[in-house]
């Protein structure tokens, strides 16, 4: 019999992936849905037959029901990912958690303590470590194919457009109302060079910078929004170009439920999506370098978002060769030193834009997770999870403050002071 789930955010994530899986799949029956907006509430209720008495306004009202489910998927915007995760781990639910786990580091520890007090199992989607590519670069590294790891270079090119969409004018463009970038954008990241190699990292430093996206910045003639800009037509930035087109799928269906001409042409008009790239209410940065070191492991590592495509490139140095890896092409080179390259073919992965396969992998491993109340060997665990937060919150306190942190230091103060708010006590009695 396939578990059951109740999906709450029916959103971007929740419709295109949770919702997605669930039809394409058929793995996992979502029974109910939470989800403030009609239009999004009741489209994923039909396409998923989820009754009236089921599709719920709001997550409390759910939530007061009881359990009706094996699991909870959590898709919510970064600032209602605490109380949710909390409360439904709380009557019974394992949960799948969207990245990051909250918008404040206090919150992502909060949920893994939790886990662990109510002896729930609580996936993250850092859905990254769930890829052909991102699996068989680990697979190498701890093959020690490559002799003894020495550094990596890890490169996040966020790509122009996607810049200009979700951190200018999307939902990620303030840092004081969701998170910092280096959090919201790039904990897949973080998690992934701490997964790579195996071990936590000592210290933590970082430079970055708005530079670019700045009133200062905006061309001469140009309007505060792109429908009434002269100068429009010279800009790569334009939201006429990117959303008024044919394509229905991401991005253009985050700007309005209603994708008509009209439909769009309304959201530039009156929304976020339609302003000036120089005039938006943007604070997180376009550009920002992480410097780090695991023992006697150095790695860098680069957030662009001044790139003609949207990827990740990785560089892994080890004593006796390298590790070449292009995350959007699907491609893994291996160099041995003294040997020819040699080229890794991988399985052609068709969902490149659900993060390369990830998505549905991740989802694979939910399923088997709820269809077996033994199983907790997951991959992307709270408490494993929670590691990547802390370096993406450290690198922003370095960054902010000029600073080279130490993460021992840093980790055990803020870990041990959640853990004194929520249970009292000291966490090593």
């Amino acid at each position: 019999m396939r578990p059951s789930a109740v999906l709450i955010g029916a959103g971007s994530r929740g419709r295109d992936v949770y919702g997605a899986y669930s039809i394409e799949t058929g793995k996992i029956k979502i029974v109910a849905v939470a989800e403030p907006n009609d239009q999004r509430r009741n489209f994923l209720g039909e396409k998923l037959d989820i009754p009236n008495n089921r599709r719920f306004k709001d997550w409390k009202e759910l939530l007061s029901v009881g359990k009706i489910a094996d699991g909870a998927i959590i898709a919510t915007m970064d600032n209602l990912h605490v109380e949710p995760s909390i409360e439904f781990m709380k009557i019974g639910y394992d949960i799948l958690l969207e990245k990051p786990m909250d918008r404040t580091l206090d919150g992502a520890i909060k949920i893994a303590l939790i886990s662990q007090k109510y002896k729930r199992r609580a996936m993250i989607a850092h859905v990254l470590r769930y890829t052909n590519f991102f699996k068989t670069i680990r697979s190498l590294v701890q093959s020690k194919i490559i002799g003894d790891l020495m550094g990596i270079e890890h490169k996040e090119n966020v790509g122009y457009w996607h810049m200009a969409h979700s951190f200018v004018r999307g939902n990620w463009r303030r840092s004081d109302e969701t998170a910092p970038m280096i959090l919201t954008k790039s904990c897949h990241d973080m998690d992934i060079l701490y997964w790579i190699i195996g071990k936590k990292i000592s210290r933590i430093s970082s430079f970055g910078n708005l530079s670019y996206f700045r009133k200062e910045n905006k061309p001469e003639g140009a309007a505060d929004r792109c429908l009434d800009c002269k100068v429009e037509e010279d800009c790569p930035y334009s939201a006429l170009k990117l959303y008024l087109n044919s394509k229905t799928g991401w991005p253009q269906n985050v700007i309005s439920s209603d994708l008509s001409p009209e439909g769009r042409l309304n959201a530039l008009k009156e929304g976020p999506y339609g302003k000036c790239v120089y005039s938006s209410d943007n604070n997180v940065v376009d550009h920002q370098i992480v410097s780090m070191l695991f023992s006697d492991i150095t790695v860098n590592f680069t957030m662009q978002a001044f790139t003609y495509e949207m990827d990740r490139r990785i560089r892994i140095f080890g004593t006796k060769g390298e590790i070449q890896g292009h995350f959007g092409k699907n491609e893994i080179d291996l160099l041995l030193f003294g040997k020819s390259k040699q080229r890794i073919y991988l399985e052609n992965q068709e969902d490149i834009e659900g993060h390369g396969g990830g998505d549905f992998n991740m989802l694979n491993e939910f399923v088997k997770m709820l269809s077996d109340s033994s199983y907790n060997s997951i991959s992307t665990s709270a408490i494993d999870s929670l590691e990547s937060h802390l370096m993406a919150w450290a690198a922003e306190e370095s960054r902010l403050n000029n600073m080279i942190i130490n993460m021992d230091e840093y980790r055990n103060t803020h870990v041990k002071k959640v853990y004194k708010d929520l249970f009292g006590g000291d966490l090593n009695e």
